[in-house]
């Protein structure tokens, strides 16, 4: 059941008009081209049909006399809220009645902007014009208690200023959906200090210290109305605006996230940049304010958010524009070899060309993690081969600190990308083969010298290996190594094999990223894998256990030897894929009679 509360007078808004894609033309920077062949002609004319009807040319303020898009967005007449928001927001007014109090509630920013949007919503946090969040959060129970319904949840969040977290926040679970309630507030700094002294303020003082103007607007639940109060949240909205409600650089110094949270919208939502916000956000002082006022946890979020959204290049692109790529991947000064100087542009470039590809349809499937991951791995690709020491003179890769200390991201993030670069130049050596279906040049591979010495031992006077033996043993070990991400470790693989024999410094300001190409050869390989029988191949259990090696190999322990074992048998495996258990039980006992003969 769905119920449609109209929007009242503070707002009127004109009838829905058709929502124009906005433009994802941008001019190549002065630092980096990319190509990217193969697109249709169809497509490119439908491409260009829908740019010219999105983009009409104004001139801008500023010296650069930039051209930006004007943007037409479809808003609701009215916010339509689902049952599980009405009895949500009937238990907080049945608050005010029950505890007679006079207060006005209001859902700020976020659930307002969605909704007008016409998108669902569960982000809802409640402004409180008289009391602290604390104190209403109370009242709520006492209602709740009163009705016998049980509190799901409720925490209180200190505020924490010196990391631009100045309010408290009080949060509650109400029919399984978390509530954050804050007082509205106003600021006020002091002459010397950036961090300010926080106090009650009216709604329109809250609304002109949000981020943006989009996120300024409020739901009043008592009047059951939406209110713009900076005067062109609405009209921002409309138009496809990312702007600050105070001026911009003042607004980023209170709390330099919202460089990022800036970024992060246009991203999603496909908005333009305004150009003064643009200037804040790539100034010094903001620059230095992001490193050093603003916790890793918080950035690492924001650009987790970024690449886990619809618009990961747009958001990556606006880093590199905005000179904040490398105050957000920070990297250790002891990096080796250091990187280039405008590295970020070519981890952009590898970044586009792997959405490209991840977005293809019939290509794989390339969700949530894996696509998450697959993107991070295409983005730090240029430091695959970077490392740093630590403290105790250690060789760590540079992208371990990336998501460790620069993003606060979890360990397994680190170990997963970091593993997908080393199997990403393990199938760059593999690819001719693959493409030729034979086993080209396979007894140079460095990587490859234990696995391959296993194999000359069982294939040694054996007529009836198979033709394809090596090259599905080489890619079963390579596949068990990288499991399920091995179709990520092929595309940025495919991705390096473009600019391969070319030299790091030279890859700026030329890539050309054969698109259809790199699809078809990926294509190609993956069809060939299969065939193999190779997906999934790390789940497929081995042919003897651990038990039986010991029994027939007369092992008293020692678990090298059984992991010595346990290769060979993988590999006796990989190059027989219809062996049965017997027949590689028999194959050990041979070997194991020939080692007792020779000692």
């Amino acid at each position: 059941m769905r119920l449609s509360l109209p929007i009242n007078t503070i707002i009127t808004l004109p009838r829905p008009i058709l929502l124009i894609p906005p433009s994802r033309h941008r001019k190549p920077n002065r630092f980096s081209t990319v190509a990217f062949r193969g697109v249709s002609p169809s497509l490119c004319r439908c491409w260009f049909s829908t740019l010219k009807t999105a983009m009409t040319t104004t001139t801008v303020g500023g010296e650069d006399n930039q051209k930006q898009s004007k943007i037409s967005v479809e808003l609701k007449e009215k916010i339509d809220l689902t049952e599980k928001e009405r009895k949500i927001f009937d238990r907080l007014l049945g608050t005010l009645r029950f505890c007679n109090l006079d207060t006005q509630l209001r859902v700020a920013g976020g659930w307002v902007r969605d909704k007008l949007l016409g998108r669902d919503s569960d982000d809802i946090d409640i402004a409180i014009d008289n009391m602290s969040g604390s104190e209403f959060l109370d009242k709520l129970k006492e209602y709740l208690s009163s009705r016998d319904e049980q509190v799901q949840g409720d925490t209180v969040i200190e505020r924490n200023p010196d990391q631009s977290k100045h309010l408290e926040t009080a949060k509650m679970r109400i029919y399984d959906q978390w509530i954050d309630f804050v007082n509205l507030r106003c600021e006020e700094y002091t002459e010397n200090s950036r961090i300010p002294t926080m106090k009650f303020g009216t709604a329109k003082e809250d609304a002109y210290r949000r981020d943006l103007t989009i996120n300024s607007l409020f739901y009043n639940l008592n009047t059951a109305s939406v209110e713009d109060l900076t005067e062109r949240g609405i009209d921002d909205l409309k138009s496809g605006r990312i702007v600050t409600p105070l001026p911009a650089k003042a607004t980023f110094l209170d709390d330099p996230l919202r460089v990022l949270r800036a970024i992060r919208f246009g991203a999603r939502f496909g908005f333009t940049l305004d150009n003064e916000l643009k200037q804040a956000a790539s100034s010094e002082e903001v620059r230095v304010a992001l490193g050093e006022k603003i916790s890793r946890e918080r950035i690492g979020n924001e650009i987790d958010l970024m690449i886990s959204g619809n618009g990961p290049v747009s958001a990556v692109t606006h880093l590199s524009d905005l000179k904040l790529f490398g105050v957000v991947f920070a990297l250790p000064s002891s990096s080796e070899p250091a990187p280039l100087e405008n590295c970020g542009s070519l981890c952009q470039a590898y970044l586009e060309a792997m959405w490209s590809l991840i977005q293809t349809p019939g290509l794989g499937k390339f969700s949530g993690e894996v696509r998450r991951l697959a993107l991070y791995a295409a983005l730090f690709l240029p430091f695959r081969k970077t490392v740093y020491k630590d403290n105790k003179g250690k060789l760590i890769p540079v992208v371990n600190h990336i998501f460790k200390f620069s993003l606060k991201r979890k360990t397994s993030d680190a170990e997963t990308v970091i593993n997908i670069h080393r199997a990403t130049e393990k199938f760059l050596s593999l690819i001719a083969s693959f493409r030729l279906k034979n086993d080209v040049q396979l007894d140079k591979l460095d990587w490859a010298t234990n696995i391959l010495e296993l194999w000359k031992s069982i294939s040694l006077g054996d007529p009836e290996l198979p033709a394809t033996s090596k090259i599905r043993v080489l890619t079963g070990f390579l596949l068990r190594e990288v499991k399920d991400f091995w179709r990520v470790a092929l595309l940025t693989s495919l991705l390096l094999s473009t600019v391969d024999g070319m030299k790091e410094d030279q890859q700026i300001g030329h890539l050309d990223f054969q698109l259809d190409k790199l699809r078809e050869i990926y294509q190609t390989i993956e069809e060939t894998i299969r065939e193999l029988g190779l997906d999934n191949i790390w789940d497929v259990k081995p042919l003897v256990n651990g038990r039986e090696i010991m029994q027939i190999a007369e092992l008293s322990g020692g678990s090298s030897l059984i992991r010595e074992w346990q290769q060979k048998l993988l590999t006796w495996q990989l190059a027989y894929p219809n062996g049965s258990a017997e027949e590689c039980k028999d194959w050990m006992r041979e070997i194991q009679a020939k080692r007792q003969r020779t000692e």
